[in-house]
Formats: C-alpha cells, sequence, structure tokens
C-alpha cells in the first residue's frame, strides 16, 4: 500500500547564521506528522573571501605594478588575523592610486578587492580594544608586489580555514 504524503514548505531565513532555511511539514495518510529540514552551505562552510581569492589570482602576474607594500606577517597570532587583514586590504588602496597613475589593465580586479575586503570586514573602523602586540601596517617590512601578494594569499587562505 503506498502512503501519500502531502507537504507544506515554509521558508524561514536567519540572515546573521544561515541563508535560508526550508522546513517541511509532512502529514500521512495516518495523519502523522514529519518535520524534515533542508540546510543550505551557510556561510561558514564557504569562505568569505573566494572572490577576493580570484581576484588575486589575476592581478599577480602583472607586470604593470611595481611598487613596494607594507606586507604583514603570515604567522601572526590569531587574535591579530583581522588587523592583519585590514592591512592587506588598505595596502590594496595604493595598488588602485598606482594602476591609475599607470592605467593597468589590471585596475577594476584590484578595485574588487578592495571593495570585497571592506564588505567583508564587519566594520570600517579598527578595534581600539585590540591587543597590544597587533603590529600597526606601517610596522610592517615592505615587500615587493610579488611577495605582497603571496602573503595576502596565505593569509586569506589561513582565515578560509
Amino acid at each position: 500500500q503506498k502512503i501519500h504524503l502531502k507537504s507544506v514548505c515554509l521558508q524561514y531565513q536567519l540572515y546573521l547564521l544561515l541563508n535560508s532555511h526550508f522546513f517541511c511539514l509532512l502529514k500521512n495518510g495516518m495523519g502523522l506528522i514529519i518535520l524534515c529540514a533542508y540546510v543550505p552551505k551557510t556561510e561558514a562552510g564557504h569562505c568569505k573571501w573566494a572572490e577576493v581569492l580570484k581576484d588575486l589570482e589575476k592581478i599577480k602576474a602583472s607586470k604593470d605594478i611595481d611598487i613596494s607594500l607594507y606586507t604583514a606577517n603570515t604567522d601572526e597570532d590569531e587574535e591579530c588575523q583581522e588587523p592583519v587583514m585590514r592591512c592587506f586590504f588598505l595596502e590594496t588602496e595604493v595598488i588602485i592610486q598606482e594602476c591609475r597613475i599607470k592605467n593597468c589593465s589590471e585596475t577594476q580586479d584590484v578595485v574588487n578587492i578592495w571593495k570585497n575586503g571592506n564588505a567583508g570586514l564587519e566594520n570600517n573602523k579598527l578595534n581600539p580594544k585590540r591587543s597590544a602586540k597587533c603590529k600597526e601596517c606601517e610596522e610592517y617590512e615592505e615587500k615587493n608586489f610579488t611577495e605582497f601578494i603571496q602573503s595576502f594569499v596565505k593569509v586569506i587562505q589561513r582565515d578560509c580555514k
């Protein structure tokens, strides 16, 4: 004997925790209600810096960009991760200026990195209560563009784990 299920799906979105939940109430022929849930891949399962990584790949071989940039250490303590990320995104502003001067073909990719970086960071101001052992961006060594990009990619990949 076949049991026919009637389903009613309700969509409930939790913006901060999940992109969406789909809850289904299934009622079989005997009136039994079964609750099922479909939970799609959430932000926690997806790196919020994926687009930044794609754009970094596009610009890493640029011959137009020849500058030195403050390059944060890739092995900073976990509590310094946010200031390190902010440093890299701040330095992309320097790359944007360089690209505008030299009319680089990668200008839009660099602008996208900067925009996605600011969108990915919760707020645009550094937390005044950050650890005293975290360095200011200008305290890091200046490195060439290639080394900067390599370090930037490592820091982002570390944050995505």
